[in-house]
This record gives C-alpha cells, structure tokens and sequence, in this order.
C-alpha cells in the first residue's frame, strides 16, 4: 500500500509547530512516547460495545483486561469507589451524567459560560442548555470570584434537580462542602467537572471533590497528561433515590444508571485504544515522577501571574490556585482576538476568551486564557515564566510592528530547539 504522504506531511508539519513554539492553551499538553505508542495500536480495530465481561462481542478478553486494568488504575489515582472510562470526550461524560440522572426539561443550575463555564454546563447553544432548563451563577465583578451565599440564593430561587460546579476558566479553589449542603437543601445532584485542575486534584494539591459531590467528571488530558477523552467517577457507589429497579426487581445502583448513561445512552463502541492509552496516563500520574510535575505546573502559573500583574495586567480573581489565568485585556485597549492572532504570529500559542462582564462577543472577547501544563511538560521552570510574560508583552506592546513579532518568533523557536515535547 502506497504510504499517504499528504495527511503524514500534514503531520509533520503539525509535529514541527508544537516543538518549536510555546503552548499556553490551558486545555493541551503533551503526552509521553508510550501514551502515543499504545493509541496507535491494533487495539484501534477492536469493536467492544458493553463492559467488560458483558460484551455485545466477541474476541474482547483482551480488552477487557486493558479496561479493568484502566479501571482499577483510575479508582487508585482518585481514590475512587467507580469509574467508568468509556466516554470520548469530557463533554459526553457530562451528557451521560445528565442522562443518566435528570429527565428533559429538568432545572439545572450551572457556572456561567461567559464566567469562566463550560458549554455542557447549560450553555443555550450545548445539548445541555437545548435539552435541560439551565440557571446560571458566576463571579462577583468586583473580585473575580464566586460568593457561595449567592449561589445558595440562584438555587433557593431555581430549585435545580443538579448543580454543576467546575470549569474551564476560572482559577480559584472550589467550595465543593458548601455546594452539598446547597444541594442536600433542595435534594439535588451535585456533579464536580473537574477536567481542567484533575491532575493536580488526584495528587492533592487542590481539594477533592470526591468526598461531596454525587459524581465527578474529567478530560484524561489537560492537567493529568493522557491521551483526549474523558471519564466519570463516583467516590462512593449508593442506591439511586429515583427508585428505578433492575428488570429482577432489585434496586440499581447509581454504578448502573452511570453505565447505561455511556452506553448505550450517549455512544457506541469505546475506543480501546484511546482506554489503553488512558492506564498508561493513570500509572504515570501515580508516580513520584508526576506529583513533581504537577507541583512545578502549579508554581509556573503563580509565577506566571506574579510577573503579568508586574506588567499592569488585569488577572481576573488577581491570581490563581492551579494550572491557568483568564486575563482581562480592556485595560491595555486590546480585543483577545487581537491578542491570540499577534502571538500565534510569534509561535506562542494562547486562545481568546471572554471575561466576566465582557462587552465583547465570543468571537472577538475581552481576554485571552494561559496555562502552564504544556510548557511544564517540556521542563520550563519560574524563571522561563518570567521570560514568557517578557516575550507576550513584546509582542502586545508592538502588535502592529511585525519586524517585533518576528524577532519574538526567532527567539521562541531557538529557545524551543533545547526543550523536547516530553521532558
């Protein structure tokens, strides 16, 4: 077979632009060789509908040990009672949650996305704000984070059947007590989405959800460095307070509705390759190795924040408790838009996003989001935080000279040269 010489010069290509720039998307990072090597495996021709050992298939003893294997690594890694580590995506692991345990038309009650939310936290244009009937609570404009007795107020008005907490852009520290006895006031579910701080939630450097919420949700990429897809867990397993029963009359466990959420509610087949790829990832960040890493991801965002609000940057919230920043642009008479296109130019890639209270659209924002996950991955330590912001503000301080922008872009891909992907 002729080898397809255009998609693997796409590749290459693709290959050539993450080693030689610099990676601030708070959502990407970098995998290891084995994380690579095991998706791109025959596991990839094995259909595997079920769980293992209730296959709709033949041939899956072999997945099946992968699975379990993934399984059991994930429950160590989060101290976790069950986990189900089918879905493709974070976003359909919150689709199967919300399958799984609310009915259409519903309230639910979730973090605003032009706040820092996800768009399956109830967003207008998501299945979750189409299917469910969404009520939001955000930040406080003045302090840039949340008041807890606030959302107790939205939940006591709304009455949600689930609260949602978690998000994409927001960097401090969750209230997950305060959000159960919310929740336990108007008998509602609590899900955690915890796919952006996961990593540093499973080592310990960020309080655990696990405790408090009904269910938890997370990426297997962002912080905890796997491969992309996504997982659902419960810290302790219990009889769903709906009543449903098993067609032997016994009670289901919340395990089984979780299960039937992913399938056969929300996909088909799961991707046992990707799964491999997962218990990989799970056993790496059970090392000593990655708790180091995850503690260095945490102090270059600090020092990263402490060197932009040196610079008169706006860090929403002043600063952060884990992996990322949102920064608010208006005060230096840039658009996010403006921002993310100027640093590409030089080889530093962020991504727009808007702020609390912008005024701007979703196309366009307020502000851009950075994150130290990737740029850790490769070895870059406090000191190359400095001289990140350094090279960021070169570059929004000279946005139309593009002689400056290139001579950024020289700089960042001869520094890059020492640095490979996966330290």
């Amino acid at each position: 077979m002729i080898k397809d010489q255009t998609i693997f010069g796409f590749i290459r290509e693709e290959e050539y632009r993450q080693k030689s720039g610099i990676e601030l998307i708070a959502s990407e990072n970098f995998v290891s060789n084995q994380v690579l090597e095991a998706m791109g495996t025959v596991l990839t021709n094995k259909y595997a509908e079920g769980l293992p050992g209730k296959r709709y298939y033949g041939g899956c003893e072999i997945v099946d040990k992968i699975e379990n294997l993934a399984r059991d690594r994930a429950k160590k890694l989060f101290n976790a009672d069950w986990v189900n580590v089918q879905p493709h995506s974070g976003a359909q692991a919150n689709a199967a949650v919300m399958l799984a345990l609310i009915n259409p038309g519903d309230k639910i009650l979730g973090f605003d996305l032009s706040h820092g939310g996800h768009l399956t936290h109830g967003s207008a244009v998501n299945f979750s704000g189409k299917l469910y009937n969404p009520s939001f609570y955000g930040v406080q404009e003045e302090t840039g984070r949340i008041d807890w007795d606030e959302v107790e107020k939205i939940a006591d008005r709304e009455k949600p059947k689930l609260i949602i907490c978690g998000a994409s852009a927001y960097s401090r520290e969750w209230n997950y007590k305060r959000l159960r006895e919310i929740a336990d006031q108007h008998k509602a579910f609590l899900m955690a989405d915890i796919a952006h701080p996961s990593g540093l939630i499973a080592r310990g450097l960020l309080d655990d959800p696990m405790p408090y919420c009904d269910v938890v949700t997370t990426t297997t990429h962002k912080t905890l460095r796997g491969p992309r897809g996504g997982m659902v867990l419960m810290g302790k397993d219990f009889e769903n307070p709906m009543g449903l029963k098993t067609p032997k009359g016994k009670t289901r466990m919340m395990s089984s509705l979780l299960d039937s959420g992913v399938f056969p509610g929300t996909q088909g087949g799961p991707l046992e390759h990707v799964i491999a790829a997962k218990a990989v990832a799970f056993e790496e960040a059970l090392s000593d190795d990655y708790l180091s890493y995850v503690k260095q991801v945490r102090s270059n965002a600090q020092a990263m924040s402490d060197e932009f609000n040196q610079r008169d940057y706006k860090i929403i919230s002043n600063g952060t408790d884990n992996h990322l920043l949102l920064i608010d642009l208006r005060s230096k008479a840039l658009t996010g838009k403006q921002a993310e296109d100027a640093l590409i130019q030089a080889d530093i890639t962020i991504n727009k996003n808007m702020v609390p209270f912008d005024d701007r659209s979703p196309f366009v924002t307020s502000g851009m989001r950075i994150g130290t996950a990737a740029v850790t991955t490769r070895g870059l330590l406090e000191s190359d935080m400095k001289r990140i912001v350094e090279l960021i503000d070169k570059v929004l301080t000279n946005i139309d000279r593009e002689e400056v922008i290139l001579e950024v872009k020289k700089e960042v891909n001869n520094w890059m040269l020492d640095y490979p992907l996966f330290k």
